[in-house]
């Protein structure tokens, strides 16, 4: 099984766990709420919702990746095309960071 398709699982699972929020603006109040725990950007979101989100992550000291593109991780969650996606499990959120490293 390819490193893509763990995360994805991985995804998936977090997704029918009710551990994921998706949305650009959905995932910003996580992160300032504190509850999300780790971020997922896909390669194809525009130049401003990248910034955004980067710097709310790095602001918030919340960790985050750019992988797939909006179609894949929509599709890892059960969804439309997602450009963000933020994890709020920390469980999940250390297993797909150590999927991704």
């Amino acid at each position: 099984m390819s490193n893509q398709s763990r995360i994805s699982s991985m995804l998936g699972l977090a997704a029918r766990a009710g551990k994921v929020i998706s949305g650009e603006e959905l995932v910003i109040k996580g992160i300032q709420k504190g509850k999300v725990t780790f971020v997922i950007l896909s390669g194809d979101a525009s130049d401003n919702t990248s910034k955004k989100v980067k710097d709310k992550c790095s602001f918030y000291q919340v960790p985050y990746r750019v992988i797939f593109n909006r179609e894949e991780l929509g599709h890892a969650i059960g969804k439309s095309s997602r450009v963000v996606v933020g994890i709020t499990d920390y469980g999940f959120s250390k297993q797909l960071e150590n999927l991704v490293e």
